[in-house]
Parts: C-alpha cells; sequence; structure tokens
C-alpha cells in the first residue's frame, strides 16, 4: 500500500482550461489526475447533444484537447485518470477515447460506470416529489440522473482500469475513488471515507483552492495568468495536505483552502454523499510549509438509503439584450429605456394573442442594484451603466418580437445608448429547469464496463444516517427563532480568546465584517450558502453576535423568497472558526433556471463583508 497518494484536480467544470491538466502532468508529479465537468445546466447541454446525435452527449473537449495530447506521458509515468466526463452517454465517451488512445499508439485500459442514467426508466419512478416543494414530477425531462458514489469507481480501478469514465457522480467521488482503491478502506470506514470525501470537496472546484476566488485576493502572487492547480496528497489515515506544482501561481493557505471547503455546502455536520455522510465541522486547517496546508478531522457515519436525483425540463424560452448608456442619470436612463421596450413589445404581443412575459428581468450593472437597499448612494448617479434586459416567454415567436425591438431604442429612447454586446438581434434559448429527487438505491443497478468486461456493482443499501442533534439556528418557515443579539447590539470588550460564548454588551465603534472576515458563496439548487471564516478566534464572537440569522435574512430580504418573512439558517464550524449560512431560495430558480445576474449567489458573500460589526476600540 502507498503511503501517499498525490490526486491533481485539472477540471472544476465544463469549460475550464484545458492547460490545468497538462501543468499536473508535467509538473505535479501525480499518481491521479481527475476532472469534475458536470454541472444541472450541463447535463441538459449534453442530452440536448445526444438527441441531434446518438454518438454524442460527453465532454468531448476532454477527449480532444485533454486527453489525446497527454495520453504517452499518461502512460510513461503511469498517472491514472478519473473523469465525470461521460456526461449522458458514457460508452461514446469511452469509445472516443479508445478511439484517440489507438491513434496516439498508446495501449490504455478504459473503464466505465453505468448506472446513473434512469431517464428510460422515468415511469418507474413517476410517484417521486421534489425534494424543496413536495411537488409531483412534471413536464418533459430532458435529463434524469442519479448522483452515484465512489465504489464502483473503486470497482473498476481494481478491475485494471487505468482510465475511469463516469457518468454523473457526485463531485468528490472522483477523489474518494482511488483513495478506497489504493488504501483499501473499507465501505463502513466512514471517518476516512468522510477525509477522502473532503479531499475531493476542497479540489474537485479547480483553482478556487489555491486563490482562484479568494477573498484577499491580492495576496495571491505570480498573477492569474499562471495559476496553480491543486493536488491532494492522501495519507491511508485520511489526512491530506494540499498543495500546487511548483512554480506556479496563486496561492495555498489555511483561508485560501477554507474559503473552498466552506462553498457550497449546507449543513456542515451533514453534507451527504452517496457513500457516507460527512462532519466537517471539527475539520482543522493547519500551514505545514509554503503553499501546504494539512486537514484533519473529519468525520463520518453511515449514509442515507438514497441518492439524489437531478433531472433537467424546458420551462419556457428566454431571450436577453445588453447594452450601455452613458451620461448623466445613466441608470434612471437606462430603466427607463427598458420600460419602454417591455411596454412596446407587450402591447404588440396583446395584439397578436401570444399572452405577456412570463417573466423579466432589468438589471443597471455599474449602480449596484445587485445590492438592493444597502447600495452606496453615489452609485445611483454613477455616469455609465450596462442594461441587461432579459425577457421569458413560452413561445419563441414573442421572444423574437423582443428582440427586434432592442435596436430601435439608439434612436427612439433616452440619449447616450451605445455598445450593443450581440452580434445582431439577440436569439432566444431554452431554460433548463432543474427537478431534484430522491430515489432507493436498491432500484438503481450499477455495473462497470473494463475494457470488454462487464462487472456488478454492489453498493450498501441499507443506509443507516442519522440526522445530527438540532438543527441550524433559523428563522423564517421551518425555522426556530434564535437567541443572538440584533444587528447592532454592543459586544463585550473581553471575549473568549478561544472564539466561545457572546460577548456582552460595552462600547466600541463598528467596522466592516472585511477587517474580521473572509467570506465565500455560491449556490446549492435555488439556495445560496455564504461561509464567513473569523481571520483569528478572538474575532469570532463578535462576528456571531452580529451576524444572527435574522440580521442575515434583513440584509438578504431583497433576493429572498418572502423578503424578511425569508429562511436563513446558520451553524458553527468550531474547528476552523467559521460559520456557514444557507439562505433558503434566494436565486430566483437558481443556476440557468433564472433570469438574475447572478443566479448563483457567486456574488453574496462578498456583499456581506461589507456589513458593519460593532467591536470594542482595542480588538483591532
Amino acid at each position: 500500500m502507498k503511503q501517499i497518494v498525490r490526486i491533481g484536480g485539472a477540471s472544476a467544470f465544463w469549460g475550464d482550461t484545458n492547460t490545468a491538466a497538462a501543468q499536473l502532468v508535467h509538473k505535479g508529479n501525480i499518481d491521479y489526475l481527475v476532472f469534475d465537468y458536470l454541472a444541472e445546466i450541463t447535463m441538459s447541454i449534453l442530452a440536448a447533444k445526444r438527441m441531434k446525435d446518438p454518438k454524442d452527449g460527453y465532454a468531448t473537449d476532454f477527449v480532444e484537447h485533454v486527453m489525446a495530447p497527454l495520453l504517452p506521458e499518461l502512460k510513461a509515468k503511469g498517472i491514472k485518470v478519473v473523469a465525470n466526463a461521460g456526461g449522458v452517454n458514457p460508452l461514446a465517451c469511452k469509445a472516443a477515447l479508445e478511439a484517440a488512445c489507438a491513434k496516439a499508439g498508446v495501449e490504455m485500459r478504459i473503464g466505465v460506470v453505468l448506472g446513473d442514467d434512469i431517464l428510460p426508466r422515468r415511469k418507474e419512478f413517476a410517484e417521486a416529489v421534489e425534494l424543496d416543494s413536495g411537488k409531483p414530477m412534471a413536464g418533459t425531462f430532458v435529463s434524469m440522473n442519479a448522483y452515484l458514489g465512489a465504489i464502483p469507481i473503486a470497482k473498476a480501478l481494481a478491475e485494471g482500469a487505468e482510465i475511469v469514465i463516469t457518468g454523473r457522480c457526485v463531485d468528490s467521488a472522483v477523489t474518494l475513488g482511488p483513495l478506497m482503491h489504493e488504501f483499501g478502506w473499507s465501505e463502513t470506514d466512514y471517518d476516512r471515507l468522510a477525509a477522502g470525501s473532503l479531499a475531493g470537496h476542497v479540489i474537485e472546484c479547480g483553482a478556487q483552492c489555491t486563490g482562484g476566488n479568494f477573498t484577499d485576493w491580492e495576496l495571491v502572487r505570480n498573477g492569474y495568468a499562471d495559476m496553480g492547480f491543486p493536488i491532494a496528497e492522501c495519507s491511508p489515515d485520511g489526512s491530506f495536505v494540499i498543495t500546487k506544482p511548483e512554480g506556479t501561481g496563486g496561492l495555498v493557505s489555511i483561508h485560501s483552502v477554507l474559503e473552498q471547503m466552506l462553498y457550497e455546502i449546507g449543513d456542515p455536520r451533514a453534507y451527504l454523499l452517496p457513500d457516507v455522510a460527512c462532519d466537517f465541522s471539527q475539520v482543522r486547517l493547519e500551514q505545514v510549509g509554503a503553499q501546504r496546508v494539512r486537514l484533519t478531522g473529519a468525520k463520518g457515519q453511515a449514509p442515507t438509503a438514497n441518492y439524489k436525483v437531478s433531472a433537467t425540463y424546458p420551462a419556457g424560452m428566454r431571450c436577453c439584450a445588453i447594452f450601455m448608456i452613458g451620461g448623466i442619470d445613466a441608470a434612471r436612463k437606462g430603466h427607463a429605456s427598458a420600460r419602454g421596450i417591455l411596454d412596446k413589445v407587450r402591447r404588440q404581443l396583446l395584439e397578436q394573442q401570444l399572452g405577456d412575459f412570463t417573466g423579466v428581468d432589468v438589471h443597471c450593472l455599474g449602480a449596484e442594484e445587485s445590492y438592493g437597499p444597502h447600495a452606496r448612494p453615489g452609485a445611483a448617479a454613477t455616469r455609465e451603466v450596462l442594461v441587461k434586459i432579459v425577457a421569458q416567454h413560452p413561445n419563441p415567436k414573442a421572444l423574437k418580437i423582443f428582440g427586434r425591438e432592442i435596436a430601435q431604442a439608439a434612436t427612439g429612447m433616452a440619449p447616450g445608448f451605445t455598445g450593443y454586446f450581440s452580434a445582431g438581434r439577440p436569439e432566444p434559448n431554452m431554460i433548463p429547469k432543474l427537478f431534484s429527487t430522491l430515489v432507493p438505491k436498491e432500484k438503481l443497478p450499477i455495473e462497470v464496463v473494463v475494457g470488454e468486461q462487464r462487472f456488478a456493482v454492489l453498493v450498501p443499501t441499507q443506509g443507516g444516517f442519522s440526522s445530527p442533534p438540532l438543527g441550524g439556528e433559523g428563522l423564517g418557515a421551518g425555522g426556530a427563532s434564535t437567541s443572538a443579539p440584533r444587528l447592532g447590539s454592543p459586544p463585550s470588550p473581553n471575549p473568549s480568546p478561544q472564539g466561545g460564548g457572546e460577548p456582552k454588551n460595552g462600547g466600541g465603534k463598528s467596522v466592516p465584517l472585511i477587517r474580521l472576515a473572509l467570506a465565500r458563496s455560491g449556490d446549492k439548487g435555488d439556495h445560496a450558502n455564504i461561509g464567513v471564516i473569523a481571520r483569528k478566534p478572538e474575532y469570532l464572537p463578535y462576528i456571531r453576535a452580529a451576524l444572527s440569522p435574522e440580521a442575515v435574512r434583513d440584509y438578504f430580504a431583497h433576493v429572498l423568497a418572502g423578503g424578511r418573512e425569508g429562511r436563513v439558517q446558520r451553524w458553527e464550524l468550531p474547528g476552523s472558526h467559521s460559520l456557514n449560512f444557507l439562505l433558503h431560495h434566494a436565486l430566483a430558480g437558481g443556476g440557468a433556471g433564472s433570469l438574475r445576474t447572478d443566479p448563483q449567489g457567486k456574488c453574496f458573500g462578498q456583499m456581506l463583508l461589507d456589513y458593519p460589526v460593532p467591536v470594542p476600540d482595542d480588538l483591532l
């Protein structure tokens, strides 16, 4: 058994840089190269491609531009590859990769994981309901895939696969699978499975843990032109070190890694995966060298008896137009022009009996409109904005009318119209909507194909997950009120140095949260999470007191469904002196189904960093 397995994370999404894999192969001294390509929108795009061509439906970039040039070096160095590049057609991906190997004169044993695609069996799960709303299935699905785990990947590797292609699996499985194979971790070794899943979670978004998307971005040296991609050096006990290839740009620090650990999670004590239910609340991070951070303390328990399934279906069409308006009162002129365009088109829709738009969104970028009531007073007076108008309608004919009426605003509406950001008229495109549900594991047979052989994969189906006691502090529908102080409650000048307890009332001043903390935000379907990290443990009581669930709910009321009646939950991660917030239904549908400019809540963390936090005069 190896004492250290080095795994390089080369892709965060379909469209990430193709240079990452070459960097890791040439400079990383890695044992495994892993890729994460799939998101819900990606699955719907790939499903549409497969409908047009039965040999399509996978991440073609992976074969043509990433793997083909690297095949000789991968073989010579003995680097194994695991990727969910199979999309909705992993066997076609396997065939294309085998053709690339033949062309390169390289023999590689390729394995494929099958069983996630349950679209052909949709009728068997007709009683399934949507996770959040409880609504039944409706519409015509174009994709329907279960999030599989790491056990099939480990099986393919055990059968001699040098490259493993999967369809839909959880992002961290491409890392956990190799670790189960190399270290012989059993299906019930839950603490180690949780640790391996954490390693996968940290590197699954590529350079986001090595300085990309980092709050303290000015600390990232050597610029962004040659960002180092992450390497997880994993040990048999589950501990691991995050690093990157020598001589590359970026930053591997406790804070850069911790931001990624908090990214897109809900309850940190119950991060549910197919193979294990993870508890990250006591994870500790230690800087153990230049560009080296060790993580320990992940805990695990039995998973649930179900797979999460994500399905996508067409939910109408949308058309988006963007143009610039400059000069005095640019934002007011932008909104006046947008109203004029929409009203003019609505009149034509009424005349042609096409019905009104089913959704519109107007946003003047540059006027801080994403901040709602928290925009700076001077932002509204900005002298240049980009005006984004997006319209939704079930009939593409209606959106063609919309597209035709944009340009006339340049001569018939407010002054300063310029910079039309489309090659011709904007065109309608389909809105893919997400439907998430659960299906029993026992109903999904899984198999792997390695070379020409097929192997059944036995996965534990009995479940056993036990929910942690007491959910996160929360407010709104389904949440209990918290006793944390309201915004503006003055904290004590003597908080616990370990970050425990709430500060008592006392004098002081307010500073923006960024002085005390870092933040990273992301999406979980229609929900958004914000991880907040105390820069020092002694800052945490003041952060906790100011950022009650009620305060965060009020701050983001302008994006929450239900406004000030919306729901926000908060959890604490004592091991890393951090907090995690979940903002329920804050993304107007989320992802590709949202009309907003920030449909994934990527800016929420940065917005929260302006929040005023009362502190004593001598704290900083």
